[in-house]
């Protein structure tokens, strides 16, 4: 019986799809091409960028006012310049934070694994 009721027996063109058929070509482009353009985006907003641009700005700007502070000032704290510590320490940490990005930059998941959860949703 050639019934084409079923449509996972139809191959004829405009079928409608079968959830259980691996991807096609133009739906790997589609996801290779969705991979190019958010690999881009996940590297922009990766958190390691956001925290360590911060620390790296307010660093330098807490370690300005450190160097720049009076002898007034330095009596406030008990001679302590804690704003120069504090801005070094906040300079380091943000400047790990960027080289960790660096180091270890973000990367977007194999287009295989895409594939397979484009398929496991269908």
């Amino acid at each position: 019986m050639s019934d084409h009721s079923n449509p996972r027996d139809d191959n004829t063109p405009g079928a409608p799809h079968d959830s259980r058929k691996p991807a096609n070509l133009d739906d790997i482009k589609a996801v290779e091409r969705l991979e190019r353009e958010s690999a881009t985006a996940s590297r922009l907003f990766d958190v390691r960028l956001i925290i360590g641009g911060l620390f790296t700005v307010y660093g330098i700007i807490v370690t300005i006012t450190g160097i720049t502070a009076s002898d007034a000032d330095l009596a406030k704290a008990q001679h302590i310049n804690i704003n120069l510590w504090t801005g070094l320490g906040m300079l380091v940490l943000g400047l790990l934070f960027l080289a960790w990005m660096a180091w270890r930059p973000q990367t977007p998941p194999p287009v295989e694994e895409i594939v397979e959860d484009l398929n496991r949703e269908e």
